[in-house]
């Protein structure tokens, strides 16, 4: 089967979206003729631009620069083209104006087509200028989601949210591809230590590893590890990511505010085995998110034996709760502080719970079983 994917830009500051499309890509390599038609390949492998390359056929569409989300007619007839070749396209994300119309022309060549939605028809998402979103989705998103073949979600909890905009039995839940091979062999935690020279050896540690930005709740797991301190709870706070540098420095003012700035460590970009033994050198992933998609850091955490503490925001809730390795709890301050404070005061059930979760997502969330729901999904399109 011939497969087509379609992101407009794949810049890599775009985050998860951008590193969704690519996993998916390189997933079925191995069954299928994949292609990945993009305005801009910043993102995109180097070896896949090569010519006479075997793996993502890439696809770089003319540029002009002053329409990029909204194709021009040169771009429309170069994609027209371009469709005639595959079986399925698959689009991502809501927002770009170009989707629509690439929708219209799979329509007129009567080629099915799925949209990854991505989480953006999550509650929270829509609420943030969500006038903006609500003529977007009565207007060149109704067609959008009308004509979808199938519309992706990567757990129930999106399902359940989106499904609000469009038919309901369109919706397919399927999960995104997740490489564990550096989480097959553990690195030793020492090289966390080596690399991060903040890490205090003789306290537990609460790591927070993502984006630093208002809507991952860095300041409510801030006064969280206040609300611990009073109580007499040692421990290391790590924040592990960047962000805006008003809003980084917001965040290191309210530590100090709060009395807590002599055991919270902000060690910057983790990335490579330096982070996967990050993970295994923290006793619990916490991240107070108001809103998640799918948060590949999350099976990350579990993927290396750690336990995770996050909300309902995350799509993902209830399969990190199933692992046996996550916890759920409200949004505040006082809850995560009430459950930082029962993992880290029994140390021993946390690392046992970690160890089940770890063999959980190794089990659940291998390539090849998710592959194959793919797989199945791509081919009930032709059927």
């Amino acid at each position: 089967m011939n497969i087509l994917h379609f992101k407009p830009t794949m810049c890599l500051e775009e985050g998860g979206v951008v590193k969704a499309v690519l996993d998916l890509c390189m997933m079925a390599q191995e069954n299928h003729k994949i292609g990945l038609a993009t305005f801009g390949p910043s993102g995109v492998p180097e070896q896949w631009l090569e010519p006479g390359a075997t793996t993502t056929r890439v696809h770089h569409l003319s540029n002009d620069s002053k329409r990029i989300t909204t194709l021009n007619a040169e771009q429309k007839t170069q994609l027209r083209e371009i469709i005639k070749e595959y079986d399925v396209v698959h689009l991502h994300s809501m927002w770009t104006t170009a989707n629509p119309q690439v929708a219209s022309i799979c329509k007129q060549l009567g080629k099915p087509y799925v949209l990854s939605v991505h989480g953006m028809l999550d509650d929270w998402c829509i609420a943030q200028r969500k006038l903006k979103k609500v003529i977007y989705l009565k207007t060149w998103g109704r067609n959008l989601l009308r004509d979808a073949s199938v519309v992706h979600c990567t757990a129930q909890a999106e399902l359940d949210q989106a499904s609000k905009w469009f038919t309901p039995s369109k919706g397919r839940v399927v999960p995104l591809p997740f490489d564990l091979d550096e989480y097959v062999e553990m690195p030793d935690s020492e090289l966390a230590y080596e690399s991060f020279g903040g890490l205090d050896r003789g306290l537990p540690k609460v790591l927070f590893l993502s984006r630093i930005h208002y809507k991952k709740g860095v300041d409510r797991l801030i006064k969280a590890s206040a609300l611990l301190a009073e109580q007499g709870v040692k421990h290391q706070l790590v924040i592990a990511g960047t962000g805006d540098e008003p809003y980084v420095e917001e965040m290191k003012a309210l530590a100090k505010d709060q009395g807590v700035n002599g055991h919270t460590y902000f060690l910057g970009f983790a990335t490579g085995q330096a982070k996967v033994a990050l993970f295994g050198a923290c006793d619990v992933f916490a991240l107070p998110t108001s809103q998640e998609n799918f948060g590949f850091v999350f099976f990350e955490a579990l993927a290396a034996g750690t336990m995770v503490l996050t909300t309902k925001g995350t799509d993902t809730w209830p399969e990190i709760e199933q692992s046996g390795g996550g916890v759920i709890v409200e949004n505040t301050p006082q809850a995560f502080g009430e459950g930082l404070g029962q993992i880290l005061g029994d140390l021993e059930r946390c690392r046992a719970s970690g160890k089940d979760a770890r063999e959980w997502v190794h089990r659940e969330m291998s390539v090849d079983r998710v592959r194959d729901q793919y797989h199945t999904m791509y081919h009930s399109l032709l059927s």
